[in-house]
């Protein structure tokens, strides 16, 4: 399986565990765009789409727009990708329909 697949994957399953204090219904969706639904009660609250480095680029700031004309998008980037995506959503026009949150994968050997 390819790293930025893994690392993915990763993070999909880290923010399932995260936020099932808030949401009832945290459903995976196979297909991907978004990544989760999050609902309550059967409502959907907000969709939420996992980046990573590689996957960031006016194309998939395209299929942003998609996902938050819906409703609410949170999105999760490496933290050293913030400007960048932040510059996307502009040029999108979705700003006030997206909130982004950050992620880091560090590990520190002796």
């Amino acid at each position: 399986m390819h790293r930025d697949r893994l690392t993915h994957d990763l993070i999909v399953d880290y923010v399932i565990e995260r936020l099932k204090r808030d949401y009832k219904e945290i459903k995976r969706n196979p297909e991907g765009d978004p990544d989760l639904i999050l609902a309550n009660h059967g409502m959907v609250m907000a969709y939420l789409e996992v980046e990573t480095e590689e996957s960031i680029d006016s194309n998939k700031a395209k299929k942003w727009k998609e996902m938050a004309e819906k409703g609410k998008l949170i999105l999760m980037v490496p933290k050293n990708t913030k400007v960048r995506v932040t510059d996307l959503i502009w040029q999108q026009g979705i700003t006030k329909s997206v909130s982004i949150g950050t992620y880091e994968v560090m590990i520190n050997m002796p």
